[in-house]
């Protein structure tokens, strides 16, 4: 099960940026819908997949390693904590340790409780890398392809393999033709891709590494077959105008906007 904690472009009440809980233990991006999880389904978090290094994206990251440390360190202390396994491309994991574990925006939990036992653990990935969760607790394998993002720092995209195709999320991407060679001949359960801006402000979705309505539909088009298409990272006070504007393109998909609490029940694919 895919559920959704955050999709919004910015923050305001009943707005959170974005975040993902796949089945109960893995975070897809770690924006401030993180902060809707009560305690003890933040401490079951084992694993943080980011698609870049922007604030709304790894906001949570911090607070959330704070927040668990002491709930997933057993009697035995430090030397049992469980730590939590941050995934993302080489350059977001040094902007992490550069710009927020450096203590001065943040104590360095890389290195937190002790030097052999973090908190935080941190894996390189690369595009095209496929992941695979273990199963737990009942939950089988689940495996996660990283994709091509083109955004204003390196970035990807994921595609969780379900029974019914792919989930697809784009991440934060401005046309992006790599993504569709990806998932070329794919069978695509739901497609969650981002539009930021309205077409009013088509330029600096250009310049700032996002989408418009009219650079959507020629996104789309490259599309096969008739998908279910989700529209996320849309600003606060800016979602009206821009479904409207999605809502009147000529597309063979079915787009609707992705809302905060949606739940995508797709089991994982057994191995």
């Amino acid at each position: 099960m895919i559920r959704v904690l955050g999709c919004s472009g910015s923050i305001a009440a009943r707005c959170h940026t974005t975040a993902f809980l796949l089945d109960d233990d893995i975070l897809i991006d770690a924006g401030s819908g993180a902060g809707e999880l009560r305690l003890d389904e933040l401490a079951r978090i084992d694993h943080i997949l980011l698609s870049h290094s922007h604030l709304d994206h790894v906001l949570s990251i911090p607070l959330l390693a704070d927040t668990v440390m002491k709930l997933r360190m057993g009697a035995e202390g430090p030397s049992s904590l469980r730590p939590i396994h941050v995934h993302a491309l080489p350059e977001t994991l040094d902007a992490l340790r550069k710009h927020v574990f450096n203590g001065v925006i943040w104590p360095d939990f890389t290195r937190l409780p002790s030097a052999d036992h973090p908190i935080l653990v941190f894996h390189e990935f690369a595009v095209g890398d496929v992941l695979t969760f273990p199963a737990r607790g009942g939950l089988p394998a689940r495996r996660v392809s990283v994709l091509p993002a083109a955004h204003t720092v390196p970035a990807v995209g994921f595609g969780v393999e379900t029974p019914q195709g792919l989930w697809v999320f784009t991440g934060d991407t401005g046309p992006n033709p790599a993504l569709w060679q990806a998932l070329h001949g794919q069978q695509i359960a739901q497609l969650v891709i981002e539009t930021a801006f309205g077409n009013d402000e088509a330029w600096l979705a250009d310049i700032s590494g996002h989408l418009a309505p009219q650079s959507l539909a020629r996104e789309l088009a490259q599309l096969d077959g008739e998908v279910c298409v989700y529209i996320t990272h849309p600003k606060p006070g800016e979602v009206p105008a821009v479904l409207s504007q999605i809502r009147a393109l000529d597309s063979q998909h079915l787009i609707e906007p992705l809302r905060e609490g949606q739940r995508f029940h797709a089991p994982a694919k057994e191995n």
